[in-house]
């Protein structure tokens, strides 16, 4: 894979393991691909594990069309316990003696409950920043104020008991969600609080963990293939082009858009693809005419 310049740009699923922060992971894969370009979608707090998906070259300009995708994500809940970050790391505040049989509580119900659209409270340990400073680093402080609650929606919620004060939770949802926070809801709702213990996140839009290459493998230089970048912006409509206008398009020559197919509404995106399949820009509509969002260089 690194030794394959064709290859440098494109979405690489990573597996990331626990105990690093995501960026490490990047600086971790940009070494080992020779330095390119590397960024990573959708943060995943060190202690949890699972899909990170990383763009390469290229496709660190196709971020902004992918990160308002929905996330899935499988984790664990300890009941009775509370901590500072709402995690398994944190600096415990406090541990019930009374404690609900996680067998005897209708987590049907109580996952409907969470169910849908709901305004959620963000950690106070979150990426989130004040006047520019994250949050994390004011709470280690002592200093964070409480954050306003937040509208997120969580389309999908099964919760299962894994004995009597453990419970395993399978998830979709928006951006924005905060998994930690679920936990802490729940484990208020049933009145012993809770804290999350573990988290995988399987899924990220059209990105699934099953297809994820692990940190080890990467750093061994395993063979995984990227998924291009007109397969990545998939959910965008198409608009093709022959190979001059996708030339004069790649130089950001704003005659070219006078020559696509006149837009139907304001605000939209259409992917615009060279005849090869190639991805030449992203467009946006703006009051009735075309304007370039992002512009890519020929494929290698």
């Amino acid at each position: 894979m690194k030794n394959n310049p064709a290859r440098r740009s494109g979405i690489l699923l990573l597996d990331k393991p626990t105990g690093i922060t995501s960026a490490r992971a990047v600086a971790v894969v940009r070494r080992a691909l020779g330095k390119p370009k590397v960024g990573h979608l959708g943060t995943l707090d060190p202690f949890a594990s699972g899909l990170l998906p990383l763009c390469i070259g290229e496709a660190t300009k196709i971020a902004p069309f992918l990160n308002t995708a929905d996330k899935a994500y499988r984790g664990v809940i300890q009941l009775g316990l509370r901590t500072d970050t709402l995690d398994g790391t944190g600096e415990v505040l406090e541990r019930a003696t009374d404690i609900p049989d996680a067998s005897g509580i209708d987590l049907k119900a109580l996952a409907a409950r969470f169910t849908g659209a709901l305004e959620q409270v963000p950690p106070a340990f979150s990426a989130i920043k004040k006047d520019g400073v994250p949050m994390y680093k004011l709470a280690r402080e002592g200093r964070a104020p409480e954050l306003e609650p937040r509208q997120v929606c969580i389309h999908r919620l099964v919760l299962r008991s894994l004995g009597p004060d453990r419970i395993m939770l399978d998830m979709t949802c928006s951006k924005g969600t905060y998994v930690r926070s679920l936990a802490r809801d729940l484990g208020d709702a049933v009145g012993c609080g809770a804290t999350l213990v573990e988290l995988i996140r399987s899924a990220f839009g059209a990105f699934a963990l099953e297809s994820a290459i692990s940190l080890e493998d990467v750093e061994q230089g395993g063979d995984a293939p990227m998924i291009g970048l007109a397969e990545a912006v998939a959910h965008l409509p198409e608009l093709s082009v022959d190979a001059a206008t996708a030339a004069d398009l790649r130089q950001g020559r704003q005659h070219a858009l006078a020559g696509l197919t006149p837009p139907t509404k304001q605000g939209e995106l259409r992917r615009v693809l060279a005849s090869d399949d190639d991805l030449v820009a992203v467009v946006r509509a703006e009051d009735g005419e075309w304007d370039f969002e992002r512009v890519f260089a020929a494929a290698p």
